[in-house]
């Protein structure tokens, strides 16, 4: 009998035990969401929203 019969096999890959698919990547659409900074705001609408407001009495 040699040294390697004796070692337990190695999976390839790791199992996650007792996580849904749904729930796995529900929290992939979480941890991007919040990981994923604010988009900036678009030029021209940022100008016409200033534009529309109403002076200070």
């Amino acid at each position: 009998m040699s040294a390697t019969e004796n070692r337990p096999q190695q999976q390839p890959y790791a199992i996650a035990g007792g996580v849904s698919m749904r729930d796995l990547l529900a929290s992939c659409a979480a941890a991007e969401a919040v990981s994923t900074p604010p988009r900036l705001p678009d030029p021209g609408t940022a100008t016409a929203a200033a534009a529309e407001r109403p002076k200070a009495a």
